[in-house]
């Protein structure tokens, strides 16, 4: 995700992201949210849902695995990893790229969720 998204997140939810101030060894977020723009008004979202539900969750690590959103909490209630389960199976409609419809396409090397415009693009760089 880019810059000014990720900022966005952070200043919006410093608490649900407040590990990206930690080591890699102590949690992942600093190597920021790792998944394309499409994502962002998801994961966005998701942020606003989970710190409305509980303030003390944090994330992480967000990042794109097989073509759908991976957001890793800390400890939560069943309400919280409802909400992030949700969003997993949301993130394979939603275009990575784009943030239009999509679904989970494995025919150009590996696993992505895209609209049609941005599989064929993947699909002409992949040949």
């Amino acid at each position: 995700m880019n810059k000014k998204h990720t900022n966005k997140l952070y200043k919006d939810f410093p608490t649900l992201y407040r590990g990206r101030h930690k080591t890699i060894q102590e949690s992942c977020m600093p190597w920021g949210v790792c998944c394309g723009n499409g994502w962002f008004d998801l994961i966005y979202k998701l942020s606003q849902d989970i710190t409305t539900l509980d303030k003390k969750v944090e994330a992480t690590q967000v990042k794109e695995k097989f073509g759908g959103l991976r957001f890793y909490i800390s400890s939560a209630s069943r309400q919280v990893h409802d909400l992030v389960e949700k969003a997993g199976e949301d993130s394979y409609h939603i275009c990575e790229e784009c943030g239009k419809e999509g679904k989970l396409r494995t025919d150009i090397g590996w696993h992505l969720t895209l609209c049609e415009e941005h599989h064929k693009k993947h699909k002409k760089e992949s040949k």
